[in-house]
């Protein structure tokens, strides 16, 4: 472990990854740009960064309130009206290839965490066989009528001998919600032209027992999230595995790599989830968590592991051995997956 005023970078026998502190290359929150190596094949994570955390919010519609919501430092909260009333035709178009038009949403505190946190310090335990670093922030801005000040933690482990990261987001909430949720990108963003970074993703909560494997073809054309390979808990039935992942290959000479996969170990605590193409060759892989009754003084969790498979089988073991968790802790002498 190396740590600077910047980061802390993390090489373990089978991986590199780096978390930022300030200043990042993107995003604030998870695993930063292009950190996250596979020392085995070489290949590298090829979107934003991996877990990147947005807002906390629930549903609902904010058009009452949203153009009146201005953070401190004068920067908008992104509000999400629905683009049937957005009058602008570019915003409208953006509004709905980002967020589609079949569920509103509204924040309940900001800011968004990956775009606008502050510089932060992280709790960082060397263990024997395991290094685990612990990043806390506080929503700083509040919609009308809420109060500010619920704290988010993020929990990353990186046991040795693993191709793969555990990580745990939680949310101690000072606010009541009927459905409350945290917004994540799991496992992360992709960035391609026509499919030359990877070849599939798979999905393995759609598509029967099995899952589905969608070939990059279908990402060629922009899309809204709630056109094709959406899941929404209502609507969906509980999975018994909760698995997102795409497979890598050389932009240069087309050879495969392995598989990225983020598992969330916990099916029933996804909310909603979508695999959308937005304009400008960027797939967004957006996870909601929890989605459920909250008041003030009420915690939530999910747990996830993040890493390099070569086959879905893999996957679906490791999922097997850690299925069922929702929390990770950690001190001096382990770490571990908590129901």
């Amino acid at each position: 472990m190396e740590e600077s005023d910047l980061a802390i970078r993390i090489e373990t026998d089978h991986l590199e990854a780096v978390i930022p502190k300030r200043d990042p290359r993107q995003w604030m929150t998870g695993i930063e740009k292009g950190s996250f190596l596979d020392k085995a094949t070489g290949f590298r994570e090829i979107g934003d960064g991996l877990m990147v955390v947005d807002w906390l919010m629930e549903a609902g519609s904010d058009e009452e309130y949203g153009d009146r919501v201005i953070a401190p430092d004068g920067h908008g909260v992104g509000r999400y009206s629905w683009y049937e009333n957005e009058t602008d035709p570019e915003r409208r178009y953006y509004t709905r290839m980002s967020h589609g038009s079949s569920h509103r949403k509204r924040m309940v505190e900001g800011p968004q965490l990956c775009h606008r946190m502050r510089p932060v310090q992280p709790e960082v335990i060397h263990g024997a066989e395991f290094v685990a670093v612990t990043t806390t922030c506080r929503f700083e801005y509040a919609a009308p009528g809420r109060r500010t000040g619920s704290r988010w933690t993020q929990r990353i482990v990186f046991p040795r001998g693993e191709r793969f990261f555990v990580l745990m987001d939680r949310i101690d909430s000072v606010n009541d919600s009927p459905e409350m949720f945290l917004r994540n990108d799991t496992p992360g963003c992709v960035r391609h032209e026509r499919g030359d970074a990877f070849s599939e993703i798979y999905l393995s909560y759609l598509g029967g027992p099995g899952g589905v494997r969608i070939p990059s073809s279908e990402f060629f054309t922009p899309f809204p999230p709630d056109l094709k390979f959406g899941y929404r808990r209502d609507l969906n039935s509980t999975p018994e595995h909760f698995i997102r992942a795409y497979h890598t290959r050389d932009m240069r000479t087309g050879e495969q790599g392995p598989w990225l996969a983020g598992l969330t170990l916990e099916p029933s605590v996804v909310y909603e989830a979508w695999c959308s193409q937005r304009p400008g060759g960027i797939i967004v892989m957006i996870e909601e968590i929890h989605g459920k009754p909250v008041q003030a003084g009420d915690s939530f969790s999910a747990a996830h592991i993040v890493g390099w498979f070569d086959t879905i089988e893999e996957m679906h073991g490791v999922y097997e051995e850690h299925k069922g968790h929702t929390c990770l802790t950690a001190d001096a002498s382990g770490w571990q997956l908590v129901r």
